[in-house]
C-alpha cells in the first residue's frame, strides 16, 4: 500500500517523497544519465509521442530522476506539478515568457536579484510585453500599477540583498480582482519558512542552486504550480526551448533535499543570533533581518514565514571602505556571490550582484557602499561570531 507523503512533515516528506524504484529495489534513488529511452515496437513508440503511453521519450522533456526530484518539491510546496530547469534564472524565464504575449503588462517589485530585473526591464519589452516596476513594500503601488492588459504579478519575498518582506495576500489579492497571475520567487525564504501556494500565489519559483543542494555542488531551478497550468502554459514552452535540468543535478538535488529541513532550521538559528550581535555593534548603522521586531515590515512577516531567513543585511558606518575591509578580514566566511551554501558566505551587492544597476536604482532600493548580505552557513555560531567580531575590528 503506498503512502501519502504530503500528509507527514517535511524531515519525513525531504527523505521519501517522490521516491521511484526500478526493478532492483535500490535504496538511494537511481540516476538515470540517458538521453532517450527505447520502445518495445513501432506501436509501441506511436502510443507514447501520441499520449496514450505515460512512458518517458526524451530527457530534455522528462527524466526518472528528474521526475523524483519534482515530485518531491511537489510534495514539500504542496504543488500539483513542477518543472525542474537547468538554473533558477531559467526557471524564472520559463515562468514568465511561457504565459505572456506581446501587448501584455507585468506588475514586479523593483526589489529583484539582478538578472530578474534583468529580464523584467531588458528582456520582456524587447517583445512587446509592458512592464512596472512598483515599490513591493507600499500596498498601493500594486494596484496603482494595474492596467487593462495587466496579466502577471512578480515578485521576491524576502527580497535581494535588502530583505524586505512584501504582503504576499495583498498582492495576491489584488491580482484575483483582475484575473492576473502570481509568480513568487521564494528562494530567500525556502519552502521550510514559506508557503506560497497556500497564500494563493499561483506559481512558485526557485534556484535550487541555493539551499536546496546547500552545498555548493550544482546549478538547478524549478517552477511549480496547479497541473492545469504546467499543461497548458509550461508545458510546450519547456519541452521546446529545452531548459531542462541534468539527471545528475536533479540527484544531487534529491540529495540536497534529505536534509533541507535540518539545514535551514540550523541556519536560520545561527543568523538570528548573529543578526542580534550586529546589532549592537557601534560599526554597524542598521540591520535587517526577518526575525527581528525592528525589521521595516516587522507586522507582515509572522502573518507569511515560520522563522527569520537564513540571510542578513547589514549596513556598515564606513562605505565601501568599510565594506571591503570587513570581508576582506573574514577568515572563515568566504567572499562569494552565492548563499544558501553549507558554508557562510558574504557578498557585497554594490559592486556584484547589483553592480548593474544605476546608482539611484540603487540608492531606492536602499542597496548603499556600506551594505553587506551574509548568507549563514552550518559552522558553530560562537566561531562564526568571533570572526565577525575581528572583522568588524578591521573595518573601523
Amino acid at each position: 500500500m503506498g503512502t501519502d507523503w504530503r500528509t507527514r512533515g517535511p524531515a519525513t516528506q525531504m527523505v521519501h517523497g517522490g521516491t521511484l524504484r526500478s526493478q532492483f529495489g535500490e535504496t538511494s534513488e537511481a540516476m538515470f544519465l540517458t538521453q532517450g529511452f527505447v520502445y518495445d515496437s513501432a506501436e509501441a513508440a506511436e502510443a507514447r509521442f501520441k499520449g496514450d503511453d505515460d512512458g518517458f521519450i526524451y530527457s530534455r522533456y522528462a527524466n526518472p530522476t528528474n521526475e523524483m526530484f519534482e515530485q518531491r518539491m511537489c510534495v514539500l510546496e504542496g504543488a500539483e506539478a513542477a518543472r525542474s530547469t537547468s538554473s533558477g534564472m531559467a526557471a524564472v524565464a520559463a515562468s514568465l515568457l511561457c504565459q505572456l504575449s506581446a501587448g501584455d503588462h507585468v506588475v514586479a517589485a523593483r526589489a529583484l536579484f539582478g538578472s530578474c530585473r534583468w529580464i523584467v526591464e531588458t528582456l520582456l519589452p524587447r517583445y512587446g510585453i509592458e512592464t512596472t516596476l512598483v515599490d513591493g513594500t507600499d500596498p498601493a503601488t500594486w494596484e496603482r500599477a494595474v492596467r487593462m492588459n495587466t496579466k502577471v504579478f512578480f515578485f521576491e519575498s524576502p527580497t535581494n540583498p535588502t530583505l524586505e518582506v512584501i504582503d504576499i495576500g495583498h498582492v495576491v489579492a489584488v491580482a484575483r480582482s483582475i484575473g492576473a497571475k502570481v509568480v513568487l520567487d521564494n528562494v530567500f525564504a525556502t519552502p521550510i519558512l514559506q508557503k506560497p501556494l497556500e497564500l494563493g500565489v499561483d506559481i512558485v519559483v526557485y534556484s535550487t542552486t541555493k539551499h536546496i543542494d546547500g552545498q555548493g555542488r550544482c546549478l538547478g531551478g524549478v517552477v511549480l504550480a496547479d497541473q492545469e497550468w504546467i499543461d497548458e502554459k509550461l508545458h510546450d514552452y519547456y519541452r521546446h526551448t529545452g531548459p531542462s535540468m541534468s539527471p545528475f543535478n536533479a540527484w544531487v538535488m534529491l540529495k540536497g533535499l534529505e536534509t533541507l529541513p535540518l539545514r535551514v532550521k540550523a541556519q536560520t538559528e545561527t543568523a538570528g543570533r548573529i543578526a542580534d550581535f550586529l546589532a549592537e555593534r557601534n560599526e554597524v548603522s542598521r540591520v535587517l533581518y526577518p526575525g527581528r521586531p525592528d525589521h521595516p515590515q516587522a507586522n507582515i512577516i509572522p502573518k507569511q514565514m515560520k522563522g527569520g531567513s537564513t540571510l542578513v543585511a547589514f549596513e556598515l558606518k564606513g562605505g565601501k571602505k568599510a565594506a571591503f575591509a570587513f570581508e576582506n578580514a573574514l577568515r572563515i566566511v568566504r567572499i562569494s556571490n552565492n548563499l544558501g551554501d553549507a558554508k557562510s558566505l558574504v557578498t557585497h551587492p554594490a559592486t556584484t550582484t547589483h553592480k548593474n544597476l544605476a546608482e539611484d536604482a540603487r540608492a531606492d532600493l536602499g542597496i548603499s557602499d556600506g551594505l553587506v548580505r551574509l548568507s549563514i552557513g552550518l559552522e558553530d555560531t560562537e566561531d562564526l561570531l568571533a570572526d565577525f567580531d575581528q572583522a568588524l575590528e578591521a573595518a573601523r
